[in-house]
């Protein structure tokens, strides 16, 4: 099992930043992809970010150039960093682990709120 713990949400003004973090425990193994979900109110769950073991990263194209995700494999923790934030950034953003033979593994979520 792998428990995620979030943080880092808040409210932001539009063009601000916030950096989420998501630290994992339990049995972690050394290859897994890591990513970064969100879903808005009435809207579906989309991916945002994520980044392999191996560092190979993808981003959503309405985040890229504002969103960088990175991780810390000593620390089982991954990274969220979102600049210019625009008020269709607001959602509930929620971390991801893939794993092993079907291994898919969510944290609670942390609320971003963007305000224009």
């Amino acid at each position: 099992q792998v428990q995620l713990v979030e943080s880092g949400g808040g409210l932001v003004q539009a063009g601000g930043s916030l950096r989420l973090s998501c630290a994992a425990s339990g049995t972690i193994y050394s290859i897994n992809i890591m990513g970064w979900y969100r879903q808005a109110p009435g809207k579906q769950r989309e991916l945002v970010a994520a980044i392999t073991s191996g560092g190979s990263t993808y981003y959503a194209d309405s985040v890229k150039g504002r969103f960088t995700i990175s991780r810390d494999n000593a620390k089982n923790t991954v990274y969220l960093q979102m600049n210019s934030l625009k008020p269709e950034d607001t959602a509930v953003y929620y971390c991801n682990v893939k794993q092993g033979r079907g291994g898919d593994y969510w944290g609670q979520g942390t609320q971003v709120t963007v305000s224009s």
